[in-house]
């Protein structure tokens, strides 16, 4: 990226170059105002202070080789005062990395992390990630998994790496598979989702996704794998890739996700907190996609969780 000389004090005027060319505006704002909060991105976008060419955009908006980006004024704090994360997360994800080339690399990641920091967290896997390897300079995610999911994570480690990834994802090209625990005792077979997702973002930065025909587009696959007395065991297919899509599409078929505090019933949840359930039984459990030029796929799969192994144990013994 390049700065123009017309930039004041205030404001910056950034040329998106070739290699950034396809990455959506607010990744490209969250990097470029490094420990801003992700909510204080959004505000700026709606408000109309960040322009592109000279005009507003959404946060969406993917940018094009040449475009002029705008950025507001922003009073950054010290990052000598910035919290570090703590080596023992360090070290949990680089024991955590479960393929890895000179291209990309996919961590399993644990539940309860965020994938970047914002909305009031110093760090995610990206910025610790960042922390671990240092001459890694272009480290990217790819794709993102709610602060909840565990699971297979794609992150880029060259420019020209992300914009082959990122066309693949937009071409469908990219077999996205998830494992989750429903209530409901399903039959055996598929159910399929097809029903619109819109989205809202809440003051603080929580978002809340609700089935409308005024939303975009969504579909899930679900396969039915295990059955239990009360509870299911699926692995769901997304077809789009919406903001907590299998979380709300569960739902809206009647059986919720298990451990989903947001989406979820609660009767439903008090019981697997007795069984030992302390988090959403999402698991994104494997990765396929096929590199251009390559005749063979990638196919990346992450283990599950020793407590999601434990719970179907459990479950297990309560069916015979």
């Amino acid at each position: 990226m390049s700065e123009s000389k017309k930039n004041s004090p205030t404001v910056r005027f950034v040329t998106v170059e070739a290699d950034f060319a396809g990455q959506r505006i607010d990744n490209f704002l969250l990097r470029e105002l490094k420990g801003v909060p992700k909510s204080f991105v959004y505000r700026i976008l709606r408000r109309g202070e960040v322009r592109v060419n000279k005009g507003r955009v959404k946060a969406a908006y993917r940018l094009k080789d040449g475009d002029m980006v705008r950025i507001p004024p922003v009073r950054m704090a010290d990052p000598a005062e910035k919290p570090k994360p703590t080596k023992n997360l360090l070290a949990q994800l680089e024991s955590a990395i479960i393929f890895e080339n000179d291209r990309f690399l996919v961590l399993n990641k644990p539940s309860g992390i965020a994938v970047h920091g914002g909305s009031g967290l110093n760090f995610g896997v990206i910025e610790a990630l960042r922390e671990l390897r240092p001459e890694d300079h272009h480290l990217e995610l790819v794709h993102r998994l709610d602060r909840v999911t565990s699971g297979c994570l794609l992150i880029s480690k060259k420019r020209s790496a992300l914009r082959i990834l990122h066309e693949l994802m937009r071409n469908n090209r990219v077999d996205k598979r998830y494992l989750a625990l429903v209530a409901g005792s399903w039959r055996k077979g598929r159910k399929n989702a097809d029903a619109p997702l819109l989205k809202n973002t809440l003051q603080g930065g929580e978002r809340l996704v609700r089935v409308d025909p005024e939303g975009k587009s969504a579909q899930t696959r679900f396969q039915r794998l295990r059955r239990f007395r009360n509870y299911t065991l699926v692995e769901a297919e997304l077809i789009t890739g919406r903001t907590h899509q299998i979380r709300v599409h569960s739902a809206w078929l009647g059986s919720p996700v298990l451990g989903d505090t947001k989406y979820g019933d609660e009767a439903a949840n008090r019981e697997m907190r007795k069984l030992g359930l302390k988090r959403l039984f999402l698991h994104a459990h494997k990765l396929k996609f096929r590199w251009p030029g390559e005749k063979r796929d990638f196919e990346i799969k992450a283990p599950l969780p020793s407590e999601l192994e434990t719970l179907l144990e459990k479950l297990d013994e309560e069916n015979r």
